[in-house]
């Protein structure tokens, strides 16, 4: 039985369905559920709303200082995001925040911060992280670690799904492009890029369900720790 104390990590580009996969792999294992990306996207978009330049390091070192910053469960749906006191959590998760959170989590001081508060977290064990950095330099000692993909025009598919889901209409070629755009971003930068960690399992979720991908990990978790 894994340590109650341990920590899971699930890395992988946007889109691979991390966020379910999360929640659910730690209601499974009474963990807590770490959102790494809504993070970095409540930090871009009070980077955006002051129009702060992320050139200017003195501004931005000041304003990152001001950010309180907060994720509280919200039953099954996404994560409840308090930026500042204000609910967040809608305004995030659109795909040009996407956008945004790649552009700031490549920047040191953004990284720094919340690296930091995210070990601050893990400190208590118990939670299954999800990120893109998670299991390489979050957590590099974490129990067990996933790296889940699939294929972007799958991802673009499941994107435009949620979209919708929320009233929101965005052209399928419109969210690959963005997708693609991210992929090669994140992957690329030099800080934390995007890529598994060496001792991380890869599950390519583009052909499986969720219910499918969780006990694939659960069983890979109870191999590990027997």
């Amino acid at each position: 039985m894994l340590d109650p104390k341990a920590i899971v990590t699930i890395d992988g580009p946007s889109g691979a369905g991390k966020s379910t996969i999360s929640r659910g792999l730690a209601a499974k294992l009474n963990f807590t559920y770490l959102d790494t990306g809504a993070m970095y996207r409540a930090v871009g978009l009070a980077l955006e709303k002051q129009g702060l330049d992320l050139a200017d390091t003195t501004a931005l070192e000041k304003c990152l200082d001001t950010i309180e910053l907060s994720l509280l469960p919200n039953g099954d749906d996404d994560v409840l995001v308090r930026l500042n006191g204000e609910d967040v959590s809608q305004a995030i998760r659109t795909p040009e925040m996407g956008l945004v959170a790649s552009r700031v989590s490549a920047h040191p001081l953004v990284r720094e911060k919340l690296t930091a508060l995210q070990r601050q977290i893990g400190e208590r064990g118990g939670i299954v992280a999800e990120g893109r950095d998670m299991g390489t330099v979050v957590f590099p000692k974490a129990a067990c670690k996933f790296f889940l993909t699939a294929s972007g025009e799958e991802r673009a598919r499941r994107r435009q799904a949620q979209l919708a889901e929320k009233g929101q209409t965005v052209g399928l070629q419109e969210i690959l492009d963005q997708i693609s755009k991210r992929d090669y971003d994140d992957s690329r930068r030099q800080l934390a890029p995007l890529k598994p960690a060496v001792d991380a399992i890869i599950v390519d979720s583009s052909s499986m369900g969720p219910e499918a991908i969780i006990d694939c990990m659960l069983a890979s978790i109870a191999k590990a720790v027997c």
